[in-house]
């Protein structure tokens, strides 16, 4: 099942479609001129199987089973072995689904390895089917394509992470609560795609010069040229979005922190007002609170007190009232109380 596709190709045709592994190696060793083998989440033994046939180095084969590998250009001998990261935006989920490709190229085969959905690998064999004068090139136009799949289907994942840039500016002047998250998680992506990207620029450049070196057709360096040069836009954008949500964390951090501080200014000026009212009650209480307090003591009515015979004892206790009244105000109003 790990088997998506099987083809011999003769002159850029498809020649025969075995049902199995072995008669596609049968038919390479009779008379074919390139195997195509399109593996998709292989188990250890179908790969140790093509290992085996097209003696690919163990090193490769280890890589290939343990998969998680960045993105590199290794030649053992004639095989040239690639591993790419693959990724497509998930528009539902707004994220981006990195993926992982290893490609065997030799003189007469090309191994596909693909652990996840993307990239549209049978998008890329009906393309070279429909072009035979680029298949009969052999292998390395079949790398060629592969290359140009995976960078085309960049191109949307750069337009999905602008467009979720676009919507964290708006969240951030909006003060949108949870807008620290969602950076620091699309900031997390964007390093990824980094990864993914940032390594082709040198692998196409050393690709470009093997072919080069080796005769191969003129016009496919000029594609790989083509790719290379789509790479080096894609890898700028990329540079720019992490620029931008750095920018974007560093200004979402001035805006919390200037909302922080107008929280702080606004709890302060609450709390200076109510002072101000405490003051002020506090104040009118202990006026009232003096002649509370002669006529508490006066109102006691014991028999034997200080001047209850006396005829000016009532108008010099309204006198006491006034006067301690008077005074706590004026002692009040000069130190701004009331």
């Amino acid at each position: 099942m790990s088997v998506i596709d099987n083809a011999v190709y003769v002159d850029g045709r498809r020649r025969a479609e075995p049902e199995s592994l072995e008669m596609t190696f049968e038919l390479l060793d009779a008379d074919g001129e390139m195997a195509w083998i399109g593996l998709y989440r292989p188990d250890r033994a179908a790969i140790q199987s093509v290992a085996r046939k097209f003696d690919l180095h163990p090193l490769a084969v280890e890589d290939t089973i343990s998969a998680h590998q960045r993105p590199k250009l290794e030649r053992y001998g004639d095989v040239l072995f690639t591993v790419l990261r693959p990724a497509r935006y998930l528009d539902e989920e707004e994220r981006v689904e990195f993926g992982e490709l290893h490609v065997f190229t030799g003189k007469d085969f090309v191994v596909t390895v693909r652990h996840a959905e993307c990239p549209d690998l049978p998008r890329v064999r009906e393309r070279m089917e429909d072009t035979p004068e680029l298949l009969r090139l052999g292998p390395e136009a079949v790398l060629y394509a592969i290359l140009d799949q995976v960078v085309d289907e960049y191109a949307p994942v750069v337009l999905g992470l602008q467009n979720d840039i676009d919507e964290i500016e708006i969240e951030v002047f909006a003060g949108t609560p949870d807008v620290s998250r969602r950076i620091y998680q699309l900031y997390r992506e964007v390093m990824e795609f980094q990864r993914a990207t940032h390594p082709l620029v040198g692998m196409l450049a050393e690709i470009r010069s093997g072919l080069g070196e080796t005769g191969t057709d003129r016009d496919l360096r000029r594609h790989l040229r083509d790719v290379e040069d789509h790479v080096q836009r894609i890898v700028e954008r990329v540079d720019s979005h992490r620029a931008l949500l750095q920018n974007a964390l560093t200004v979402n951090a001035t805006v919390v922190s200037e909302r922080q501080n107008e929280e702080m200014r606004a709890m302060t000026e609450a709390s200076l007002v109510q002072n101000e009212e405490v003051k002020k009650i506090s104040a009118w209480a202990a006026i009232l609170f003096a002649p509370s307090l002669v006529g508490g003591v006066y109102g006691m009515n014991f028999e034997h007190m200080p001047e209850l015979g006396w005829e000016y004892g009532y108008p010099v206790a309204l006198g006491l009232m006034v006067t301690c009244s008077v005074g706590l105000f004026a002692v009040f109003r000069s130190r701004k109380w009331l």
